[in-house]
């Protein structure tokens, strides 16, 4: 996750991000840059939506749940070259991360069981 957030912060990731997740919870909060294509909906926009040259990387509720695995099946169907962001907007908090949310941008602090507290990267 760490390098996920790495490569967002530099403004020019490789990749894009997706958020497979509802219309409620993307507005609930969500990865600031990520782009919002619920799973049910990837096979219909993908192409008018994202490049099929640059990877994908999917996430959803979080590691309990198989939503960013589905979604990465529809862009691999599709012909994506896809990543999963394990953990999902759960732990993107967790690790200290800034979300977007109906208030704009909120950052808290990094759980030390989770993260490298002091440390953008998690030295793995």
């Amino acid at each position: 996750m760490s390098d996920v957030h790495a490569a967002l912060e530099t403004g020019a990731p490789g990749f894009v991000l997706v958020d497979s997740r509802g219309e409620a919870a993307w507005a609930q909060g969500h990865v600031p840059g990520a782009l919002h294509l619920p799973t049910a909906e990837i096979a219909e926009r993908a192409a008018h939506l994202v490049d099929p040259a640059v990877p994908v990387i999917t996430y959803y509720w979080g590691p309990g749940c198989d939503g960013a695995t589905r979604a990465a099946l529809a862009f691999t169907r599709l012909g994506y070259r896809v990543r999963e962001m394990i953990g999902g907007i759960e732990y993107w908090p967790q690790e200290g991360f800034p979300v977007q949310g109906p208030n704009g941008i909120v950052r808290r602090a990094a759980d030390p069981l989770t993260a490298a507290v002091g440390s953008a990267h998690c030295a793995c």
